[in-house]
């Protein structure tokens, strides 16, 4: 690890609402919200008011009646957080992005071009803030998992550079739930055992924070805990599975509901994997009900897959089977699907007709195969012409309600993700 405070971590202030106020100026200064049924993101004089992305627009309204909602500039999201990334890349290689609006870059090998890694920091903040007109916060530190907390510290639109000398001094008297990996339900977990600090869990006895998180996750928070963090950055990853997820807001669960949404997100997982010649075995979808609880439900098939109809299929029967089992809950929340298990596949190996039930859903079938073949001859016509031009019926008319995957997080994450 270095003794030098040389990894960035880059962070676009409330990024699609910054992006929103930039196109329209109305919006500036107002309390603003991206989404509709759901908040996907909000501006800092909604914040004020306790507006918080995955809250739903009926208790955003409440905490805030004079917010004002719109429906996102997706386009504009990809194309500014595309150029912010790109401003990074001025000044380094080593870059590891992990969202649409954030990412971590090493300046280790590169003071001796730019100067210090806090001039670099100044330096692309005022590059983002001039060429983009955007806000974005920076942490500097001498690990992955410091510098992020720093950027949170210095939001908004600010720069924190943690001294090595003084680093357990500023970590430890941070909320808990600044740290990386606790989200609200670990959150909640810590605070009902009156761990509100970082500097309290470190201190907690490894047994109990195992015994409330479970061993892994209690040994990892523990070492963030000490700053005991040896991640490099890495500069590119594998999928190890693609996904997608649409929120419903407040829905009944009923098939005129579900099917046409999970078949929208099965062509958007699909298209993804047929864009890079791969297919994966194992479909799973993850339903969340009225009440934030929510089931997983999981298939894996004998051959990999990647056409849109059979993952779209397999994933209505899940569903089916999620609310089968819990027959109490009417109203559903949150779709997702996702493909994992995947490998690569440039071509489909046919096979014998046999007469079994579940042949359309067999790749290799004459059913499966011309199912893939249109899917091809989709993707070629939309590559041409837009995506908007050719789709299936309902996931096009879906398609208007749901936020595309491709901007809710770049680098692919579990869906169960705390």
């Amino acid at each position: 690890m270095s003794k030098e405070p040389t990894i960035l971590h880059a962070d676009l202030d409330s990024f699609y609402a910054s992006v929103e106020q930039l196109l329209n100026p109305d919006l500036r200064g107002k309390a603003m919200a991206v989404g509709g049924g759901v908040v996907l993101a909000a501006s800092y004089e909604a914040k004020a008011f306790g507006v918080r992305g995955g809250m739903s627009g009926r208790k955003a309204r409440e905490l805030c009646p004079h917010l004002l909602f719109v429906r996102g500039n997706f386009d504009q999201y990809q194309r500014l957080g595309d150029a912010a990334i790109a401003i990074l890349e001025d000044y380094t290689p080593l870059i590891e992005r992990i969202s649409i609006d954030e990412a971590f870059a090493d300046v280790a090998g590169c003071t001796h071009l730019f100067g210090s890694p806090r001039e670099i920091a100044e330096i692309v903040r005022r590059r983002v803030r001039d060429e983009l007109g955007l806000p974005i916060s920076v942490g500097v530190a001498r690990t992955k998992h410091l510098a992020k907390v720093a950027s949170q510290v210095a939001k908004p639109d600010g720069l924190v550079v943690v001294d090595p000398a003084t680093e357990l001094d500023f970590l430890h008297d941070l909320p808990v739930g600044l740290m990386w990996g606790v989200g609200p339900v670990t959150e909640g977990k810590l605070k009902a055992e009156g761990i509100l600090t970082i500097g309290q869990l470190a201190n907690a006895p490894g047994r109990s924070l195992r015994g409330l998180l479970g061993d892994a996750a209690g040994e990892k928070l523990s070492d963030l805990a000490w700053n005991r963090d040896t991640r490099a950055i890495v500069r590119e990853h594998r999928a190890r599975s693609a996904g997608a997820q649409s929120a419903l807001g407040r829905q009944p669960a009923t098939e005129a509901v579900f099917r046409p949404v999970l078949q929208h997100l099965a062509d958007r997982v699909t298209s993804r994997l047929r864009a890079k010649s791969l297919a994966g075995r194992t479909i799973t979808v993850h339903v969340r009900f009225a009440d934030m609880r929510a089931v997983t439900r999981a298939m894996t098939l004998d051959a990999p897959v990647s056409a849109t109809l059979i993952v779209a299929e397999i994933a209505e029967e899940l569903v089916r089977q999620a609310l089968a089992d819990h027959p109490k809950e009417k109203s559903i929340s949150l779709l997702a699907v996702s493909v994992s298990h995947i490998e690569e596949q440039r071509v489909i190996q046919l096979e014998l007709s046999l007469g079994l039930d579940d042949e359309k859903r067999r790749p290799g079938s004459r059913q499966g195969a011309a199912r893939w073949s249109a899917d091809r001859a989709m993707d070629k016509a939309r590559t041409r012409f837009g995506r908007d031009v050719i789709g299936y019926a309902a996931a096009h008319l879906e398609r208007k309600n749901s936020v595309p995957d491709a901007f809710r997080e770049l680098a692919e994450k579990d869906l169960g993700r705390n």
